[in-house]
C-alpha cells in the first residue's frame, strides 16, 4: 500500500481552515458535558414544542446513565437504541456512552430478522425502544443476549396537550395499541430517568481510545456488519467538521434534525456537531416536506444537513414559494450523489450554501467535502478534511494512478474505523496498513478534488465497456421532467449486462420513454444510453432518502426468474 501521499489539495483550503488539527484526547459525552457547563440554559433539544435546556439534557443522561449501572450495565457493554429523532434517542445515546457502554444503532424499520441478525452479532445486553416496536423487540428476546428493554413513547417528550392528544392520533394511523407490562426486566424510560441520580457515576466513563459506537452497515451484500467507531474517531470527525464550517457561530446556530441519528451522517453532522458547539438541534422523527418548510420558516433554521432526496423534495415542492427560507446558511449533503440542478435551484431558492460531501460508516462517516464557502467543483465530492489522506488506487495493481484515471478510493485518517465487530478476516480485507478501501470508484484531478464515479459493485460491464450508473443519472436529473432517476444494470444475451433505468416524473410531466431515449443519446455515448425505461410513482429508499438499488435489482432478478420458468 502507499506509505505517504502528496496532500496537494492543502493548497486548495481557504485559509480559516488548517491542514492539521489538534484533537482533544476526551471521550465524546464528556465534551458535551464541557459545553453544558458553558451554556446551561441554552436550549439543546427543541421537539414539536418541547424544549430541553443542556442543563436538563446532560442531567437526563447522566441519570439515565446511572440506572443502566443499576440495572447491571457493565464497561463495554452494549446497549441498542431502536428509536427515530426524538428526545429520547438523544439521551439514550449520551447516557450510554457516560456509562462506559458501547451503542448500537438499531434501525426502527428493521423487520425481525434483522434486528435478530444485529442482536445477536453485537451480543446487545439492553435495549431502548419505542412502545410501537415493543413487540417485534418481545418475538426475538428469547434468541438474543438482551437482559433488559427500556420502553419510550414519543408522546413522552411532548409539551401539553400533544403528549395528551398523540396517544389517539398514534392508535388512529398505525391502528396499534401497545400494551406493556413494566417488570423487573421491562421498564419505562421516562420512571429510569426521574428515580435515578444524576450525580457523579459509581463507574467512570470510556476513553478515547474505547468504542463508542457499533454502526452497521446497510447489509447491501449479505447481513450487515457492525463497524467498531470509537470515541476518537466520533470527536476527530465532528471537529474536522466544526473546522470546515469556519463560520458556524457557537451558541448561536439552529440545525433541523430529520437525517435519522442512527444513520452515522446524522449522527455525525447533525447531532454531533450540534451539541459540542452549543447550538440548538431543532429534532423531527420523520422527513415531511411541508412540515420541513414550516419549521425552516417559523425557526428560522440555519444549518440543514440533508440527502439529495429531501432537497429534490424541497425544491419541488408547489408551495415553496409561500415559505421564508433565507435563514438558511449552510447544507452539506451526503448519501447519494447531488444533482447538480438541484443544488443550483436550492441555493437560488435559499440564498444558503449547500455543498455535496462524501463519506462512508468505516470513517464515522465524512472523508471529503466541497469547500462551502470557497470554491468547489461541479460534481466533485471535494476536497479531502483536514488530516485525511486519499489516494486512487489501480485494479489492477493497487498501486496510485495517475490523475483524472478512474480508480479505487483509499482513505486514512483519525475518524477511520477500529474495525468490523468480531470479523478480523473482513477487517484485514477492508484496512490494509491503515488504509480504508472504500470500495467505491473515482479520480482525482491535478488540484485535489475528487470524483466519485459510483460504487465498485454498481459499476455495468456491457460489451467490455464499464458504465457507472451515476453518469446517466446526472443526465437524467438534468432533464426538466424527470423528480428522480436510478441506473442498473440488468442481464443481456449478447452484451452481458445492459443499462435499465428506473424514471419519477415531476408533478404533470408527459415525457415519454420515446422523448428519454432522444435525449440521452445526445449527452451519452452510445454504449452507455440505457436500453430500458421504466416509470414509476416512487422508488424505493432508505428512512434517509437514500434509493435502494438492491430492492430492484432483486426485483428485476426475480422478473427474470419467472420468465425463464415461463421459456422453459
Amino acid at each position: 500500500m502507499v506509505t505517504e501521499t502528496a496532500k496537494n489539495w492543502v493548497d486548495r483550503y481557504e485559509k480559516e481552515i488548517p491542514a492539521s488539527i489538534n484533537y482533544p484526547k476526551k471521550a465524546l459525552h464528556e465534551l458535551v458535558e464541557e459545553v453544558a457547563e458553558r451554556y446551561p440554559n441554552h436550549v439543546a433539544l427543541e421537539f414539536l414544542g418541547k424544549s430541553l435546556t443542556y442543563k436538563v439534557f446532560v442531567q437526563s443522561a447522566r441519570r439515565f446513565a446511572n440506572h443502566l449501572q443499576t440495572l447491571g450495565l457493565e464497561r463495554g457493554d452494549r446497549v441498542a437504541i431502536m428509536l427515530p429523532n426524538c428526545p429520547q434517542s438523544v439521551i439514550a445515546y449520551y447516557g450510554t456512552l457516560m456509562a462506559g457502554g458501547i451503542v448500537v444503532q438499531t434501525n426502527p424499520l428493521y423487520v425481525e430478522r434483522e434486528l435478530q441478525h444485529q442482536l445477536v452479532d453485537s451480543e446487545a445486553k439492553m435495549i431502548v425502544c419505542l412502545d410501537l416496536f415493543y413487540p417485534k423487540v418481545m418475538k426475538v428476546k428469547h434468541s438474543t443476549s438482551i437482559e433488559q428493554i427500556i420502553v419510550t413513547a414519543i408522546k413522552d417528550y411532548l409539551p401539553f396537550p400533544k403528549n395528551v392528544i398523540y396517544p389517539f392520533i398514534q392508535k388512529k394511523n398505525t391502528g396499534l395499541s401497545v400494551d406493556i407490562v413494566y417488570n423487573k426486566w421491562t421498564h419505562q424510560f421516562v420512571s429510569c430517568i426521574r428515580i435515578a441520580s444524576d450525580q457523579q457515576l459509581q463507574l467512570k466513563g470510556a476513553t478515547e481510545m474505547d468504542v463508542a459506537l457499533l454502526q452497521y452497515t446497510g447489509g447491501t451484500t449479505g447481513f450487515a456488519k457492525g463497524v467498531m467507531l470509537t470515541h476518537k474517531n466520533l470527536v476527530a470527525n465532528t471537529i474536522q467538521c466544526r473546522h470546515w464550517m469556519y463560520k458556524l457561530r457557537e451558541g448561536e446556530e439552529r440545525t433541523l434534525a430529520v437525517l435519522p441519528f442512527f444513520h452515522v451522517y446524522g449522527m455525525t453532522v447533525s447531532m454531533n456537531l450540534t451539541l459540542l458547539t452549543g447550538n440548538t438541534l431543532h429534532i423531527l422523527p420523520k422527513f415531511d416536506v411541508k412540515q420541513v418548510l414550516k419549521i425552516i420558516d417559523k425557526k428560522k433554521i440555519t444549518i440543514f444537513p440533508g440527502a439529495p432526496t429531501m432537497y429534490i423534495g424541497l425544491v419541488n415542492h408547489p408551495d415553496i414559494k409561500k415559505y421564508d427560507l433565507s435563514s438558511i446558511e449552510a447544507c452539506i449533503s451526503g448519501s447519494a450523489s447531488l444533482p447538480v440542478d438541484i443544488q443550483e435551484r436550492f441555493e437560488k431558492l435559499t440564498g444558503g450554501r449547500l455543498v455535496e460531501g462524501f463519506g462512508l460508516t468505516e470513517a464515522a462517516p465524512v472523508t471529503h467535502c466541497n469547500l462551502i464557502y470557497g470554491e468547489r467543483r461541479k460534481a466533485s465530492i471535494g476536497l479531502p478534511w483536514p488530516d485525511t489522506e486519499a489516494v486512487i488506487l489501480s485494479m489492477e495493481t493497487g498501486e496510485p494512478v495517475k490523475p483524472k484515471e478512474v480508480g479505487e478510493l483509499a482513505v486514512r485518517g483519525p475518524q477511520v474505523m477500529k474495525g468490523y465487530w468480531n470479523r478480523p478476516e473482513e477487517t484485514a480485507a477492508t484496512l490494509k496498513d491503515d488504509w480504508l478501501l472504500t470500495g467505491d470508484m473515482g479520480y482525482m484531478d491535478e488540484e485535489g478534488y475528487f470524483y466519485i464515479v459510483d460504487r465498485k459493485k454498481d459499476m455495468i460491464i456491457a460489451g467490455g465497456f464499464n458504465i457507472y450508473p451515476r453518469e446517466i443519472e446526472e443526465v437524467l436529473y438534468n432533464h426538466e421532467e424527470i423528480q428522480e432517476a436510478v441506473a442498473i444494470g440488468v442481464p443481456d444475451e449478447y452484451r452481458g449486462e445492459t443499462v435499465k433505468v428506473f424514471v419519477v416524473k415531476k408533478e404533470g410531466a408527459t415525457v415519454t420513454e420515446e422523448e428519454l431515449n432522444i435525449y440521452c443519446r445526445k449527452h451519452l455515448a452510445a454504449y452507455k444510453v440505457p436500453k430500458k425505461y421504466e416509470f414509476r410513482e416512487e422508488l424505493p429508499k432508505t428512512l434517509v432518502g437514500k434509493i435502494l438499488k438492491r430492492v430492484l435489482i432483486e426485483e428485476e432478478k426475480e422478473k427474470q426468474k419467472q420468465l425463464d420458468k415461463k421459456t422453459s
